[in-house]
């Protein structure tokens, strides 16, 4: 777009964003940010960026929060101020706990009446400082350009995170002699690039693999930010050492792979959990050891040593103290690492030392199966889950959170980055509108929600997003009448009061809901329907809800309860005195 220097604080923001690599922008427009969005008209004509208008504030934020995590790009959204500035705070939160870099948008009023109490005026700079990587506010458009670039840098470099900017009013309006900024030429105290010498550790690390015999590798969700797959699956197979992931780091290898345990944690699966507990060598790559994989802290890989690779150096020894640490990106690590290896003489090849140690996992595998009731009298959740990773293996999911979440961790067979889902913060709403920005990053590619009838109704405004635009996600509704998750905890550790968690009463009719935005309703409510409308699920061009009346009162198991270490779960073969029973 040709232009002359002299522009508006606008202009600058739009000019920079669109040399930062962004062509798409998830918003929704307001009095104090009208400025940009007068400016983002005339860029919206010329081609040169493309403006996705949500229904809500927080679904714009969880639509590029699902943008990026799915295309490892940074995500970017515009909020106006006030209300629409701090409906951004749940899916800003989600994002930093969950570490998805994310650069937000946000207008002001006018700097003249910062601390006025001006109409829709809050300091949503102080309101975000806890939930935030950093934050910015513009008090000169001259600033603008360097401040678009330092957000775009310091939300991707090291542990990524969400960068908020802050635009009053009269800053988008004011013109100036305008000069880009580009990343190359930034110098920033504490975000400089910096590479540990991390060499003097690798011959520590095979000292460790050659000496054990019941190694495992512990993934989060830093190993998927990292692009880390194929190294690590590499590095699996040339030791032999078995792979279990978090919420998080799902999706880092094919888990019908021989190696694979599936998730640990409080919903993981038995094997994985035993194997943690009884292994000798920890080695977590870009994990936090998190409290619902941990359990009880103390008895976590209690006999275990553990190697911690993490890029936050402020992650290592938080909650383990590790007995070898290294700082860096998961994927530099472990490549580094691989081509040390090739020039060492200290290899050892240990797959005969480990072989016992396999032998004992496959038989927990057979022993303690996930497994799918089949009951002729309900639908289960399980098999609806496990049905759809059959019919769709290359497709993206998003989530909600409660037992459908976990469900779909337990029997979808996910591609990296091909799963979204909040783990950290636990944000119920999340799933549609972050389906909605995987779908604008892939536009040709299969997008599916996997929600709950209690998680779908916190954000089903954006039904209407995905009408407007045509966007073709498929939306599974695990309907139990219930806050599923929230039931399940009341029946096991509150004594069955069943305190406000149903809700059949008020629910919507859900084909109808579907139909009023011009979707496809479909509904199932039997196993002998399950097969035949899965294909018409898969098969419809556009958009398509389908509720699936599930059984009620189904729990989601195996379990770790709160307080308790990792062997320590219930419902382990909860299903086997059932008549009709499928193992995984």
């Amino acid at each position: 777009m040709s232009y002359n220097n002299f522009v508006s604080g606008a202009f600058a923001l739009m000019d920079s964003l669109i040399r930062n690599g962004v062509f798409h922008i998830f918003g929704y427009p307001g009095g104090a940010i009208l400025p940009i969005y007068d400016e983002l008209f005339r860029w919206e004509e010329r081609g040169l960026i493309k403006h996705i208008l949500c229904r809500h504030e927080q679904a714009v934020v969880h639509a590029a929060d699902g943008y990026s995590r799915s295309s490892g790009k940074v995500g970017v959204c515009f909020a106006t101020s006030g209300p629409g500035a701090t409906n951004l705070v749940t899916g800003i939160a989600t994002a930093q706990m969950d570490s998805i870099p994310l650069v937000l948008v946000t207008g002001q009023v006018a700097r003249s009446f910062i601390g006025t109490d001006a109409f829709q005026e809050v300091d949503i700079f102080g309101i975000t400082l806890p939930v935030v990587k950093h934050s910015y506010v513009v008090r000169d458009p001259k600033d603008m350009s360097r401040i678009v670039a330092e957000a775009f840098y310091i939300s991707k470099e090291g542990r990524p995170g969400p960068v908020l900017i802050d635009i009053p009013k009269d800053v988008g309006l004011e013109k100036f002699f305008y000069s880009f900024v580009s990343q190359t030429y930034l110098s920033l105290l504490g975000c400089t690039s910096f590479k540990i010498i991390k060499e003097k550790h690798f011959s520590k690390l095979i000292d460790f693999i050659s000496q054990s015999s019941q190694p495992l590798l512990y993934v989060g969700g830093g190993a998927i930010s990292s692009n880390a797959s194929a190294v690590i699956l590499r590095f699996a197979n040339l030791f032999q050492i078995p792979i279990t992931t978090t919420l998080m780091g799902k999706g880092i290898v094919d888990e019908n792979h021989h190696l694979s345990l599936g998730m640990l944690g409080m919903h993981g699966t038995a094997y994985a959990n035993f194997a943690v507990s009884e292994c000798d060598l920890l080695i977590a790559l870009g994990a936090r050891f998190d409290d619902r994989v941990t359990g009880k802290l103390d008895e976590f890989a209690c006999n275990a040593k553990v190697v911690h690779i993490d890029v936050d150096p402020a992650e290592v020894g938080k909650n383990r103290i590790p007995q070898l640490a290294i700082v860096g990106d998961v994927n530099n690590v472990m490549t580094d690492f691989l081509i040390y290896l090739e020039h060492s003489i200290k290899f050892v090849n240990n797959i005969e030392r480990t072989s016992s140690w396999k032998q004992r996992i496959s038989a927990w595998k057979k022993q303690y199966p996930l497994l799918i009731p089949k009951n002729p009298n309900f639908l289960s959740a399980q098999e609806v889950l496990y049905s759809i990773s059959a019919f769709e293996p290359q497709a993206y999911f998003s989530t909600d959170v409660g037992q459908h979440q976990m469900w779909a961790a337990q029997f979808l067979n996910v591609l990296p980055r091909h799963w979204m889902s909040s783990s950290g913060l636990g944000t119920m709403g999340y799933g549609l509108p972050a389906a909605i920005g995987v779908q604008i990053a892939h536009p040709n590619q299969r997008v599916i929600c996997v929600t709950g009838d209690a998680s779908f109704q916190m954000n089903l405004q954006e039904l209407a997003t995905i009408s407007q635009y045509n966007l073709p996600i498929k939306v599974v509704i695990i309907n139990n009448k219930w806050q599923g998750m929230v039931r399940q905890w009341q029946q096991s550790f509150y004594g069955e009061r069943y305190s406000h968690s149903n809700m059949e009463k008020g629910s919507p009719n859900f084909l109808k809901l579907a139909e009023s935005f011009g979707l496809l309703g479909l509904e199932v409510d039997s196993r002998k329907e399950l097969e035949s409308v899965l294909k018409l699920f898969s098969s419809y061009d556009g958009s398509v809800i389908l509720n699936c009346k599930v059984k009620e009162q189904e729990n989601c198991y195996p379990m770790v309860a709160p307080g308790k270490s990792s062997s320590q779960m219930i419902g382990l073969n909860k299903y086997s005195s059932i008549p009709i029973v499928d193992k995984i």
